[in-house]
């Protein structure tokens, strides 16, 4: 049964869905950080920006706050003199990537980072499959300016995109890919 603010309930247990994307993102910020650790590349999470509005100082908590502005993507760094940026998603579809994930104002800020000479990409994983895919964002936002669709579909992910293998360490080398679009391979 299907419940108003995303919240979908089966046999008296509720799903929430604000946590999806977690075990793609713990294994992003653990190759990130066998990155900087091997100084290799210096790329971060960044934090979503917060007004506090109230604070209990004596018991160190945030008592109330909002978010003060939308976020732009998830990661954005240095490597190889490079400006790095990108966002990282995952979906359960088999067969496509829903654009309903990205904000028009992330769509923006790619084509921003890439008028600028930077690299900017998605990093999306299809967990039904057990495939991740680097996407360069010259080819996201290719798709997008081409086509009316509301999802990218995967085959366009097979022909276009990077396939990203589980590795131990870094746990997603994605660092691999990257090296090969700045020698211009694909």
């Amino acid at each position: 049964m299907n419940y108003p603010d995303g919240i979908k309930k089966r046999e008296n247990n509720i799903i929430f869905y604000q946590n999806r994307g977690m075990n793609l993102e713990k294994e992003l910020n653990e190759s990130n950080e066998y990155y900087r650790e091997e100084k290799k590349a210096y790329i971060y999470k960044k934090p979503t920006p917060i007004k506090l509005v109230k604070v209990d100082y004596h018991k160190n908590l945030i008592t109330e706050g909002y978010f003060e502005k939308p976020s732009t993507t998830d990661y954005n760094g240095i490597y190889k003199g490079k400006y790095i940026d990108f966002e990282a998603k995952e979906t359960k579809s088999k067969t496509s990537f829903p654009l309903s994930n990205i904000h028009p104002h992330q769509i923006e800020h790619i084509r921003n980072i890439i008028h600028e000479g930077g690299i900017s990409f998605l990093i999306v994983r299809f967990t039904t499959l057990g495939q991740t895919y680097l996407l360069r964002g010259e080819d996201f936002i290719s798709f997008i300016d081409q086509n009316t669709r509301k999802s990218i579909p995967y085959r366009y992910f097979e022909q276009k995109g990077f396939i990203l293998k589980d590795t131990y360490r870094p746990r997603i080398d994605y660092l691999k890919i990257i090296d090969q679009i700045m020698e211009g391979i694909k």
